[in-house]
């Protein structure tokens, strides 16, 4: 397997992020990968049964991934999948725009504040039962990866030929969901405990699921006393594989890696086929290990929605970046800023609808003020 971010645990991982690397397109998840079936179309729709309410009501589109709110003015994501202040959130058909951004200095959480207010948010699971919970109701976890691809054979089994999984198919970007179950907590190699870890096996019923390319940033969800919580943020899967001991090797979605080759450091080495299945894994970044920065944050000091940020270009269609320089005074309602050395053309980005009302120049100044 290739770490494209970190190594997570014993063996390397596949970061679910847009492809910066040879394994990772975006990883944007195009949708999760199931054992049971590989119809394109299961899962597309909200949970129901006793899975009502787990998760899907609170998932947003944030760029090709998804994002969940967590406060009135706040949401998280995976810090490996990007973005930038000022972009897009949409959740439930409203967008709202960035306006700061939080990272987490010991895992891939990111924070965004976001202008306007959510009408409703995720609450974050803060016990560090997760292996038994998710032993007792399971876990829902939710995506925009790959479709099932072909299948991975290996030599053996009754016809002479063993199905070990699929590799990763189509993206398409369409949310859908599935269930596992958590199996372990590993370090992260800076917090004890700071993964959440569900196997891909064979006994995880009709929704059980595996992660692919895209589904990074999605959230999983168990189930405390009646009320779903936030539990992880999607991270990384086992992975790359091979059926020989040389080439580049491909990812999938594996149920049993016997038979099959995985890297350790730069080489090929082959797991042994055994009477039973070796399952990949997939992994989440814990909620549960990160929840005093997670509150440092939401209940935190709030940033004025009313202070502007002052941008600029040399022409007036843009691109527009933000002066970091400019100072701003929100009681004088002014933003000074050195002279420019040539024609610049100035806006506002701001959560109210804030103008520009006059510019001077004061020494080796511009002075702006706005309303």
């Amino acid at each position: 397997m290739q770490p494209v971010a970190r190594s997570c645990v014993s063996q390397s991982h596949l970061v679910l992020i847009a492809f910066i690397s040879l394994w990772l397109s975006g990883i944007s998840a195009n949708a999760v990968l199931f054992y049971s079936t590989g119809d394109p179309n299961h899962n597309r729709n909200a949970p129901g049964g006793s899975l009502t309410n787990s998760g899907w009501q609170y998932e947003g589109l944030w760029g090709s991934y998804l994002g969940t709110p967590i406060a009135p003015k706040y949401f998280i994501a995976a810090g490996h999948v990007g973005g930038g202040v000022g972009g897009p959130f949409v959740f439930r058909g409203v967008t709202y725009t960035t306006t700061a951004v939080y990272d987490d200095p010991s895992s891939d959480l990111r924070i965004w504040r976001i202008c306007g207010t959510f009408p409703d948010y995720a609450q974050i699971y803060t016990n560090s039962n997760e292996v038994n919970d998710s032993n007792t109701n399971g876990m829902v976890v939710f995506g925009r990866g790959t479709q099932r691809g072909a299948p991975v054979t290996t030599p053996g089994g009754l016809f002479g030929v063993k199905t070990n999984g699929w590799q990763w198919g189509p993206g398409d970007g369409i949310e859908r969901w599935g269930t596992n179950t958590i199996t372990a907590t590993p370090d992260d190699g800076n917090t004890a405990g700071g993964f959440l870890q569900a196997t891909f096996d064979q006994s995880g019923g009709g929704n059980e699921c595996h992660l692919s390319n895209g589904d990074s940033s999605g959230a999983v969800f168990i189930r405390d006393g009646s009320v779903w919580k936030l539990a992880g943020i999607n991270y990384a899967v086992d992975g790359p594989y091979n059926t020989t001991n040389s080439g580049p090797g491909f990812s999938a979605a594996i149920f049993d890696g016997g038979g099959l080759y995985t890297t350790v450091g730069t080489n090929w080495v082959l797991t042994p086929d055994l009477p039973t299945a070796q399952p990949g894994s997939f992994y989440a970044t814990r909620i549960s290990a990160h929840v005093a920065w997670i509150n440092s944050v939401i209940t935190g000091p709030t940033p004025s929605d009313s202070t502007p940020t002052l941008q600029s270009s040399a022409n007036v269609a843009g691109q527009y970046a933000d002066e970091l320089n400019a100072v701003v005074d929100d009681t004088s309602k002014t933003i000074t800023i050195a002279l420019p050395g040539g024609s610049r053309f100035y806006r506002l980005r701001a959560c109210g609808a804030l103008a520009i009302q006059s510019i001077q120049v004061q020494g080796g100044n511009l002075v702006l003020t706005y309303q």
